[in-house]
C-alpha cells in the first residue's frame, strides 16, 4: 500500500491503473490529430495486441511486486526487458542483435541487479509465481515496443502510435481503476500525485521515448532505459541526502559503463555517416 497522507492509502494496482488511464487519455488527446494514421497503420492486428501489452504490464509488474517485493519484481521485470527486445526483434525483423549490445546490456543488467538488489533489506522467501510474473511484465513490455518501433518505422507520426496504444490500454484499465476503488483521487494529495504519474511519468516521457524509437534500434532503447533505477538512486543522493552502500556504488559503476558502452556509436556508424555526408 501506498501512503498519500497521514489517513489515506492507496492499493499500488489501483495506482497504476489510475495512471494508465489518465496517461492514456493524456496521449490520446494530444496526438488527436494524428491518431488515424497510427490506426490505418500496419501491422494494425499487432497494434492492437500491444495496447493489451500495455494494460497486461501493468497488472503483471504489480501482481509480481505484490509477491517478490519491490527490489527483485523490479530487477527481474526491469532486466528481462532488454533480453525479450533483442530476441523479439530478432524472430520478427531477422535483426541479431550485436555482440557489443549483448555484452553492453549483460553489463547493464549485472549493475541495475547489483544496484537494486545490493540496496534491498531483508531476507524473505521470493515465490516463483511472482518471478514468473515479473518476466511477464518485461516481455509484454518488450513486446509492445518493439511493436511500436516496427509500425513508427513504416511511416506512422510516432506520438500518434504512443496515443493508440495508450489510448486503448487506459480503456482496458477503467474498469480496473473503478473496481479498486477511486475514494483517493477525491483527496488533494491522491489527485496530485495521479496527475504526475499520469501527465509526466506516462504521457510525456511516452511521447519523447516515441521520438527516440524514429532513429535508436530498438534494442539499444530498452538497454537504455535500464537508466532509470541508476536516476532514482542518484535523486536520492541529491534530494534526500541518501547514502549508497559500496554495494550499490558498485552496480551503479557496472550500469553506468554499460550504458556508456551501448550509447557509444560503433565505428561502423561513423563511417557510414561520414561516406553518406561526403
Amino acid at each position: 500500500m501506498l501512503a498519500l497522507g497521514a489517513d489515506s492509502t492507496v492499493a499500488p494496482v489501483s495506482l497504476a491503473a489510475a495512471r494508465l488511464v489518465i496517461g492514456g487519455l493524456v496521449l490520446a488527446l494530444a496526438t488527436g490529430p494524428f491518431l488515424a494514421s497510427a490506426v490505418n497503420a500496419r501491422p494494425r492486428g499487432a497494434l492492437v495486441l500491444a495496447a493489451l501489452a500495455v494494460a497486461g504490464y501493468q497488472l503483471a509488474y504489480f501482481a509480481a511486486v505484490d509477491r517478490t517485493g519491490v527490489a527483485v519484481g523490479t530487477m527481474v521485470s526491469l532486466g528481462s526487458g532488454p533480453v525479450f527486445t533483442g530476441a523479439l526483434a530478432w524472430l520478427i525483423d531477422r535483426k541479431r542483435p550485436a555482440l557489443r549490445w549483448a555484452a553492453a546490456t549483460a553489463l547493464a543488467v549485472a549493475g541495475c541487479a547489483v544496484l537494486v538488489l545490493g540496496g534491498a533489506r531483508g531476507g524473505g522467501q521470493v515465490e516463483v509465481s511472482g518471478v514468473l510474473l515479473a518476466l511477464l511484465g518485461g516481455f509484454l513490455y518488450a513486446f509492445y515496443t518493439v511493436t511500436a518501433a516496427r509500425v513508427i518505422a513504416a511511416g506512422a507520426p510516432s506520438g500518434a502510435v504512443m496515443g493508440v496504444m495508450f489510448g486503448c490500454a487506459a480503456v482496458v484499465m477503467l474498469p480496473i481503476l473503478l473496481w479498486s476503488g477511486v475514494g483517493w483521487l477525491t483527496t488533494p494529495g491522491g489527485l496530485l500525485v495521479a496527475l504526475y504519474l499520469g501527465c509526466v511519468t506516462t504521457a510525456l516521457s511516452y511521447i519523447l521515448y516515441g521520438v527516440g524509437l524514429r532513429t535508436t534500434p530498438v534494442a539499444t532503447a530498452v538497454t537504455l532505459t535500464l537508466a532509470e533505477p541508476a536516476v532514482a538512486s542518484l535523486l536520492g543522493v541529491a534530494v534526500l541526502g541518501e547514502r549508497l552502500s559500496p554495494v550499490s556504488t558498485a552496480g551503479l559503476a557496472l550500469l553506468a559503463a554499460g550504458l556508456i558502452m551501448v550509447a557509444l556509436p560503433t565505428r561502423t556508424a561513423d563511417r557510414q555517416a561520414a561516406q553518406s555526408s561526403s
